[in-house]
């Protein structure tokens, strides 16, 4: 069993930035890939950014490609997502989750996750 805990949502003005984190307990968290997906009112659940389980690489959507990095400490069984010049449109409730998906599995199928936090909000006004 990972228990996945998230704090770090908040309010920030469009061109603001947040950092995302996300602690892992229990199993061993290297063995499985880690994504952050989101979810706006109203909207379905979105892929944002996902790390693999060494860390050696990653893999963003389109729509935040280049103002978000995903980063994993393994020594601290964390995981981290930096989000700079943030845009009403970013919105919503993130989540983070444990997959073994990578590439375009994982970005169509975000909810196929094995294990995921509880999702913290992230409010950008413009």
């Amino acid at each position: 069993q990972v228990q996945l805990a998230e704090p770090g949502g908040g309010l920030v003005q469009a061109g603001g930035s947040l950092r995302l984190s996300c602690a892992a307990s229990g199993r061993t968290f290297s063995n499985y890939n880690m994504e952050w997906f989101r979810q706006a009112p109203g909207k379905e659940r979105e892929f944002v950014a996902a790390i693999t389980g060494s860390g050696a690489s990653t893999d963003y959507s389109d729509s935040v490609k280049g103002r978000f990095t995903i980063s994993r400490d393994i020594a601290k069984n964390t995981v981290y997502l930096q989000m700079n010049s943030l845009k009403p449109e970013d919105t919503a409730v993130y989540y983070c989750a444990a997959t073994r998906n990578w590439g375009y599995n994982l970005r169509n199928n975000p909810s196929d996750y094995y294990y995921r936090g509880q999702g913290t909000q992230v409010t950008v006004s413009s």
